[in-house]
């Protein structure tokens, strides 16, 4: 905070179920009240995980969707010029051969617009023969998600993820009065003010709010909720299937060969925000806006860091190596809390 690396933050870490928080600074250069465990960040990419991953999983493990069926099954509009073959397995670990973004805000003026300029944007390489990060991907999996239920995400998380886990700070287009406790993002030039409990990223404000890219919106213990119970279904607490997917979900598919994604979730390399302590089999993600989780899920270890470093500026690159840091931190100091499970489980 010292640093101006962001105006606050919060730390939230799950040690075998038993759950710390830590806030620090402030919400906003406006706004000197204290971050805490309550307080709503803009989730950015934490929403590809938090949210698309997870309904994606469950549509899995119901026999709804297939991993390795060609989107255009599920989405006609995306087809023609090599996407017909894309797959879902592609999309999720960013081997689609989509490219990483276009400016979608700017090209089209309202949902459907932007949808349709997804699905039609030309491939940069054949499908599952290279790696780039592509948020284009994660709005052709929305509409996947949205064609298969008929409900759309924002409906869909309410009902498959923050009502059965009782979320009480989660969910996208916050309502207004829950704005003194969200944490601002930036002073937007494309929307002329600053932002706050309206979603940083500019696609995604396209898409209405509600994007799998991004718009999702969560408190430090709400995303120590879903932590813990990925955790304990990665145990089979909801039996072997479920450990299952969720072990296939979180595991490093090797797509294309060298890349460290999982299906939407990514697995510890070098140099990533998961430092070097953290377990092989542990996973986690990234937000634009400064936020961050990973989990260690045979260790039962989750870490949770909250930040809007884009206010009141995304020019602001003092963050990134606080991430690594911090999971580091937190890793030394439970590696000498006391005695700790041997080694990775096997699967079920």
């Amino acid at each position: 905070m010292a640093d101006s690396a962001a105006p606050g933050a919060v730390l939230a870490v799950s040690i075998e179920g038993r759950r710390l928080y830590h806030g620090t600074g402030r919400l906003g250069a406006d706004d000197g009240s204290a971050p805490d465990s309550t307080t709503i960040y803009d989730l950015a990419s934490l929403t590809k995980v938090v949210a698309l991953t997870t309904l994606v999983q469950l549509l899995v493990e119901a026999g709804d969707l297939g991993l390795d069926v060609p989107a255009a099954r599920y989405v006609p509009a995306f087809s023609g010029g090599g996407r017909d073959s894309v797959t879902l397995r592609q999309l999720l670990t960013h081997s689609s051969g989509l490219p990483a973004w276009r400016p979608l805000h700017l090209q089209s003026a309202t949902r459907a617009e932007a949808f349709a300029l997804a699905d039609t944007t030309a491939l940069e390489a054949p499908p599952g023969t290279r790696y780039t990060y592509s948020d284009l991907g994660a709005i052709v999996i929305t509409q996947v998600v949205e064609a298969m239920t008929g409900r759309r995400l924002d409906t869909l998380v309410g009902e498959r993820l923050t009502e059965p886990l009782q979320l009480r700070e989660t969910g996208f287009l916050p309502a207004q009065e829950l704005a003194p406790r969200i944490a601002p993002t930036e002073n937007d030039p494309w929307r002329g003010r600053t932002l706050r409990g309206e979603v940083h990223d500019e696609n995604a404000s396209r898409l209405d709010g509600v994007s799998g890219h991004a718009g999702l919106f969560a408190s430090a213990r709400d995303l120590l909720v879903i932590a813990d119970w990925l955790i304990a279904r990665w145990h089979g607490a909801d039996g072997p299937a479920a450990a299952q997917w969720t072990r296939e979900f979180t595991r490093r598919q090797d797509l294309p060969p060298g890349s460290s994604r999982a299906l939407g979730w990514d697995t510890p390399s070098e140099g990533s925000s998961a430092g070097t302590r953290l377990g092989p089999g542990s996973f986690g993600h990234t937000g634009f806006t400064g936020t961050s989780i990973w989990v260690d899920p045979a260790h039962r270890l989750a870490i949770v860091l909250l930040s809007n470093r884009v206010h009141p500026t995304r020019q602001n690159p003092r963050w990134g190596p606080v991430r690594a840091g911090v999971a580091d931190l937190v890793s030394a100091l439970w590696d000498s809390s006391g005695p700790k499970p041997a080694g990775d489980l096997p699967s079920p």
